[in-house]
């Protein structure tokens, strides 16, 4: 039996919108705001207290990912191939994705808020040279201990087999190398945010460090 031909991604699949398509949300004075922090600093707990006060628009790489591969056309099989084999998934795709889902949103959104991306500086020059400036980067700040016991706690309930030290130490040291460059590169666009506290206490400061860069 001839074995069926695996997806490949064509020339065009994920090719970056029109400028005319992006010309709205370039002129738009609707905020971007990236969210860094590293494994167990709290940013989904932030990111969803962010959003149910400012009504900004959440995007998640991740989740924007898995609902391209959802939707079954030809280009997201060819993107589920990738993603199966543990690639890397080529920066062009996740940029297309972003600037179409914030196109889409743009109306009806106060802002954006980019969770877990850039995760290099590459991406972030590119996403700025590409699609539009960011305001404010929220880095969510712990130190490696916190996030170390933080996250081998989540562990003993989570079931999660990435959960044990040795492959957190791990997560940990390509966070710090890949996001660290991206900090010192936009300092005086990143807010560090102490996450070593409880829950509102950092809500507050990341409210200020909202505030201070509303449009």
């Amino acid at each position: 039996m001839a074995k069926c031909a695996k997806a490949k991604m064509k020339p065009g699949d994920y090719a970056m919108p029109s400028d005319d398509q992006l010309k709205e949300l370039r002129e738009s004075n609707k905020l971007v705001i990236w969210v860094l922090g590293g494994p167990g600093s709290g940013k989904g707990t932030q990111c969803d207290k962010i959003v149910a006060k400012y009504n900004f628009t959440h995007i998640s790489t991740g989740d924007l990912l898995r609902a391209e591969v959802e939707t079954g056309t030809e280009r997201a099989k060819a993107l589920n191939a990738i993603m199966k084999e543990g690639a890397l998934v080529p920066m062009n795709v996740v940029l297309a994705l972003l600037a179409e889902r914030m196109i889409a949103t743009v109306k009806t959104s106060n802002g954006f808020l980019i969770d877990g991306y850039p995760r290099e500086l590459a991406q972030g020059q590119e996403f700025e040279k590409s699609i539009k400036p960011c305001d404010l980067v929220l880095y969510m700040k712990a130190s490696d201990a916190t996030l170390v016991q933080r996250l081998l706690n989540r562990g003993k309930t989570s079931g999660r087999t990435d959960d044990n030290e040795e492959t957190i130490q791990k997560r940990l040291k390509t966070f710090h190398a890949h996001s660290d460059p991206i900090i010192n590169n936009y300092t005086s666009k990143v807010s560090e945010i102490d996450s070593e506290r409880d829950t509102e206490a950092i809500f507050a400061d990341v409210v200020k460090a909202i505030d201070a860069v509303k449009k």
